[in-house]
This record gives C-alpha cells, structure tokens and sequence, in this order.
C-alpha cells in the first residue's frame, strides 16, 4: 500500500515449458492476496514437426494474454539436463514462447527451479508433491493442479512474491 490506498490487481503469467505440455497458470494479486485466475496446459501431440508444436505454443500464449491480460510472465529458467537433444528441444519452446511474450509487448520474468521451489515451499530441493500441496494450499484450491499447471503457478507466485523493490534486482527481465 502507498498512501493507505490498496494496491491495483496485478495479474501473471506462469509458464512451465515444455514441448508436449506446457503448464500455464494465471495469478492475480491484490495487496497480499492472490487469486487463481487460470490454469491448466497447452497439449501438443506426439508425432507432430517440431515447428507446428512451435507455432502451437506461440498460439496457444497469445490466446491466454489476449484473454486473460497478465502484466508480466515468469518463466522456468534453464537447469542442467543430460540428455543434449531433450535440452535443445526444450530451449526451441522456450524461445518460442519468449519471442511470442516479446512480440506482445510483456516482459519476461526468469526463476531457477531452486528459487521457485524456496518461494513456494520454504526448501530449494521440495519434490513435485509438495509444489503442488503448497499451490493448492496458498490458492485455496479444490484440488492439486496437475504437474506442469502447478509449476507454472508456483513460478506466477514467486514473481508475485518478488515484486518489492529491493527483490525486483533478483529478477530482471529477459
């Protein structure tokens, strides 16, 4: 608050990449509150080009920012993978979906999975579970979100956790 006047809504974009199924999750805040406004995954089928999954994520992001108008995306940043071709396909989504938040106009938030699982859970090395228990917890769901919605909705918590101005530092945009 400023001048005892509440805070406007503030709305973000989760994005947890992946090819296949990209989980989404749109968070609202309020002060401290923070409200589920949207969340589930963007399918793509096995057997289709690299390109058309692409295009699909791209698609996919523009008909949720148009819906939903988040101000920002937090994105999962980069982790160590052994296996080169999984990581190169990951980092073509990633691109995608950052091109196409760019093109929108919507700055682009990056968090290590450590970062992410600390903000949610209070432990850097929490499991799956317990980010979904936690997301389910601290947005008053019904039920645990699936795998790759509930990461994309820690990953719009923690950027909501991390708006203040000395913790914005930790977080530049892409």
């Amino acid at each position: 608050m400023i001048n005892n006047l509440p805070s406007p809504p503030f709305r973000v974009l989760g994005i947890d990449t992946s090819l296949r199924s990209t989980g989404v999750g749109i968070i609202e805040s309020a002060g401290s509150r923070m409200t589920t406004v949207y969340y589930g995954t963007l399918k793509n089928p096995p057997g289709h080009p690299l390109s058309a999954c692409l295009l699909r994520l791209q698609d996919g992001i523009d008909a949720l920012v148009r819906e939903h108008e988040p101000q920002a995306i937090a994105i999962e940043g980069i982790f160590y993978a052994k296996n080169v071709k999984t990581m190169m396909i990951l980092c073509h989504a990633r691109g995608a979906i950052i091109a196409q938040c760019a093109r929108l106009g919507l700055p682009v938030y990056e968090y290590e999975p450590r970062r992410v699982k600390m903000a949610v859970a209070g432990y850097g090395g929490a499991q799956k579970i317990q980010i979904q228990k936690m997301v389910k917890t601290l947005l008053h769901l019904d039920e645990e979100p699936q795998n790759d919605a509930a990461d994309a909705m820690a990953l719009a918590i923690t950027h909501l956790h991390n708006r203040t101005a000395f913790s914005a530092l930790a977080a530049t945009p892409l």
